[in-house]
């Protein structure tokens, strides 16, 4: 009932500024909010270029609207800067729609803030499993650590991995993929013979490296932030040996296209199940690399940007859905129905959860054209959000 009534209040509050009438003359006002400097500026960076790029593919306009596109910058994981920013975009710029999102604490930070003034908030990346519970007006486009993991478990399992240490990142989305890894595995008959937690200021692994390589294990499950997180991660494992002591590593996004070039020969064989791969042969992904590669030349098609692209198709189909007017309940009534080809496959949104729903692949990391790529080896096909039913 809350919800219900704070949103009343700043739909009567914005009807004093904008009369009802000019609403469709109105340019769409789209705040992303992302980290833009710091050490992981690279995901404000993507995720510009695949929003600006899906502009551009649809002419410069959206369902015939003209969009502005405003960016905030949170700096990295800072929910209280977050809650500003977002409360500055609604309250200020007076923005129809959110989207961005990294890190799952800013999401959460955001959440109360699209729930009471109806602003519908498309997350392009962070991958906690409960964030879309936040907000009837959270609808995701990326993917969730339960999504990914399960059916990497699966395959472990059925291919006589019997012993598995788990190292994840401590927070929310660490949590999670330490949780899905832990469920699924032990329901296949494996045994998590260790879970390691690692600060995710971590910048030396060799400590979490040695415990592994001590552990008995046949497989390290690992999830980390993209960006130096990944770097030190990998470059331990190499340097410490644990592939020649027979432990084969287990992960997600560690081998992001981002950084994959980084990693050298060293990342050859690293296996991850992913819902997107740089390297997914089909139309709607050559249309995406061409497009990214035309906005920004150094731009890399990967989660992040494909998690933008794919939430900007997202916004344009509920911008067509109201004609361009503020109406957060019908443009995520529109959203709930949705079903597309992606750059990473065919695609829906789950209208109960409102997450999308997705092929995941099982990706080894080869050589071809004399670069690194997450070659597709065997498609799980589509999975939904394993996490939200435990």
């Amino acid at each position: 009932m809350a919800f219900k009534i704070h949103r009343l209040l700043w739909a009567v509050a914005s009807t004093c500024v904008i009369a009802p009438g000019l609403a469709a003359a109105q340019t769409v006002k789209i705040g992303i909010v992302g980290p833009f400097s710091g050490p992981f500026a690279h995901y404000g960076t993507l995720f510009k270029a695949g929003a600006e790029a899906y502009v551009d593919s649809q002419g410069g306009k959206l369902a015939g609207k003209t969009v502005e596109l405003i960016y905030r910058d949170t700096g990295g994981p800072n929910p209280g800067q977050t809650k500003n920013l977002v409360q500055e975009l609604i309250v200020k710029d007076k923005v129809d729609y959110l989207g961005g999102f990294v890190f799952t604490p800013n999401a959460f930070a955001a959440a109360p803030l699209a729930q009471q003034s109806g602003t519908p908030m498309v997350v392009f990346n962070a991958a906690t499993s409960s964030i879309t519970d936040k907000s009837e007006f959270i609808i995701r486009t990326s993917y969730t650590l339960w999504q990914v993991t399960v059916p990497l478990a699966q395959w472990a399992a059925k291919n006589n991995i019997k012993k598995v240490v788990t190292a994840v990142t401590d927070y929310g989305p660490g949590i999670d993929a330490e949780t899905a890894w832990k469920s699924e595995f032990t329901k296949q008959g494996g045994t998590v013979v260790e879970g390691i937690r690692m600060p995710i200021a971590t910048t030396d692994f060799a400590p979490f490296i040695q415990r592994i390589k001590a552990s008995g294990a046949q497989a390290v499950y690992t999830f980390l932030p993209g960006g130096p997180p990944n770097l030190g991660f990998v470059k331990a494992y190499n340097e410490n040996g644990l592939a020649k002591a027979g432990i084969q590593f287990l992960g997600t996004a560690e081998t992001d296209e981002y950084d994959l070039q980084k990693f050298g020969d060293a990342a050859l064989g690293l296996t991850t199940a992913f819902h997107y791969s740089a390297a997914h042969d089909s139309p709607a992904n050559k249309k995406f690399v061409a497009a990214l590669a035309a906005k920004n030349a150094q731009a890399v098609p990967n989660y992040a940007s494909v998690g933008a692209w794919d939430g900007m198709h997202v916004i344009h189909k509920m911008i067509e859905a109201t004609g361009g007017q503020k109406d957060g309940l019908k443009a995520v009534a529109a959203a709930r129905a949705l079903q597309w080809e992606s750059p990473r496959g065919p695609v829906r949104i789950d209208p109960k959860t409102r997450h999308i729903v997705q092929n995941v692949y099982l990706r080894k990391v080869e050589k071809a054209g004399g670069q690194l790529v997450n070659k597709e080896v065997q498609n799980f096909g589509p999975q939904v959000d394993h996490g939200l039913d435990k």
